[in-house]
């Protein structure tokens, strides 16, 4: 036990070094000015270093042994932080120091040029930062994949989905391409019967939306005591489970897409301060992986916030913020104009049907990019005609195109999957939570978001990293990740 007891407070201060480099992260996304990039490259990868070190520690390798040897005495939390620990050991054992710095460093670098790449549509530049980026990602996933026995995408998808595997998005991604193109025909078609939304007539001052993404923040049960809304070139949700730091993007002439962005990120925030209290510190506190914590905001943003009773709640709302009148701000064009489907370029704005494809496509080219199949040269002509072949849509420029996403600056390679098993996730966590509690959907209705909160604080929030996503989903739907939930959902928001 006491081999146990050395580990955890080890990894405390661990958390603590996780946590800075987090604030840190929003700062850079948020407040700092560009004169403070090279401080801060140098900040978060002495930080990054530091946490290496600490974790590789030969001491701390021995621990996990002796620890691992006598669980007798730890009960089921114990043996699963110590599950934990020995995962994010054997992450941390694969990499060297240098390279640690390297990949920190160059990753800091390109997300800064990026922005401004991006606001310039200058892919060149963007190209010239990526590349190294790119060079030491290929590096790390190769170290990892001799050291887990994995392949390289494995290697790099196990790091934001524990046990997380291409072959089985392989399947689940391929029965969803073979379902949704003649479901988005289907649901077109379906659409074009009805009368076209009216547009609602603009501006919205950005401190009205600002205030009404406040006032619904708080209506879902955010606590802004331990968080905050603020503005980002890209919206996330970063800090720790007790200081959550959450953004947006504002367009004054549609209110729609900020409104849903903050959405989206108060439930990543809802995941994080509802991890449990008592393993705050620890990595079995910690959210189970990005699946999960996407399944979490997109439940709220798409699931709920998308439906006929959040809107039928929010929609009075919303027409005094705005001060709208008219057919345009009736319950039932808000309907229209947010299950409205429409292929389009930026996937953060996309609507639920077409999502998918925009995943799929940078899971294809993050895969070629990684095994040196797609030079980055080549990535603005490989995307358009990805856009071209899975949604139909012309892409003007690659602001709007390849470069529209921080993922790949920031060297997450392997994230993007995880959305779209996070939106089948979400459709099979609400489905099981309306079974479980009816008082839900009429509560949703009524602004009331507590029987909803308390059934994910039970079912996934509380629960941190207890279980692997699988055994969560079993324990809790039923089943394990499959797409018949998040089908059905399409279908009857879609067709009915």
């Amino acid at each position: 036990m006491k081999h146990y007891k050395a580990l955890e407070k080890q990894f405390r201060r661990i958390s603590a070094i996780n946590g800075a480099l987090a604030v840190l992260g929003w700062d850079q996304a948020t407040m700092m000015p560009e004169g403070g990039a090279r401080a801060r490259a140098e900040q978060v990868a002495t930080l990054s270093v530091l946490r290496h070190e600490w974790i590789t520690d030969p001491k701390l390798g021995d621990q996990l042994d002796q620890a691992a040897a006598d669980t007798k005495a730890l009960d089921d939390w114990q043996r699963a932080n110590l599950r934990e620990m020995q995962r994010q050991w054997r992450h941390a054992t694969a990499l060297n120091p240098k390279l640690v710095e390297a990949r920190a460093k160059a990753s800091m670098a390109c997300e800064l040029v990026w922005r401004k790449a991006r606001r310039d549509n200058d892919f060149k530049s963007f190209a010239r930062a990526f590349q190294p980026v790119l060079e030491l990602t290929r590096e790390v996933a190769a170290a990892k994949s001799a050291a887990f026995g994995l392949g390289t995408y494995d290697a790099l998808l196990d790091e934001y989905e524990p046990g997380g595997r291409s072959a089985s998005i392989d399947r689940l991604f391929a029965d969803l391409a073979g379902f949704l193109p003649d479901f988005i025909d289907r649901a077109l078609a379906k659409q074009a019967k009805r009368p076209e939304p009216l547009p609602l007539q603009g501006p919205f001052p950005t401190a009205t939306q600002r205030e009404v993404g406040l006032k619904f923040m708080k209506v879902l049960g955010f606590d802004f005591n331990r968080g905050r809304l603020d503005v980002s070139a890209h919206p996330f949700s970063g800090g720790v489970p007790d200081d959550v730091r959450i953004t947006t993007r504002y367009a004054e002439d549609d209110f729609t897409k900020a409104l849903m962005g903050i959405l989206h990120e108060t439930g990543h925030a809802l995941y994080e301060l509802g991890l449990p209290k008592a393993w705050r510190d620890q990595p079995v506190g910690e959210a189970r992986g990005m699946v999960l914590h996407e399944s979490q905001s997109l439940l709220i943003e798409m699931q709920v916030c998308r439906g006929a009773e959040f809107l039928q709640f929010a929609t009075p709302l919303l027409r005094k913020a705005f001060k709208g009148g008219g057919e345009a701000w009736s319950e039932t064009n808000m309907q229209r104009i947010y299950a409205r489907v429409k292929p389009d370029l930026i996937r953060v704005d996309a609507d639920e049907v077409t999502y998918p494809a925009h995943v799929m496509l940078r899971y294809r080219l993050e895969q070629a990019m990684l095994s040196d199949d797609l030079p980055v040269d080549d990535l603005p002509h490989a995307w358009n005609d990805g856009m071209q072949t899975l949604l139909g849509v012309d892409v003007p420029d690659d602001r709007n195109g390849c470069m529209q996403d921080i993922h790949w600056p920031s060297g997450a390679i392997g994230y993007f999957p995880t959305y779209t098993l996070g939106a089948m996730s979400a459709a099979q966590l609400f489905a099981a939570a309306r079974a479980q509690d009816t008082s839900i959907l009429p509560g949703i209705a009524k602004g009331d978001f507590k029987p909803l909160l308390k059934w994910l604080r039970t079912n996934v929030h509380g629960r941190g990293s207890l279980l692997t996503t699988d055994e969560l989903l079993r324990e809790v739907t039923g089943k394990p990740l499959g797409t018949a939930a998040f089908k059905a959902h399409l279908k009857a928001r879609y067709l009915n």
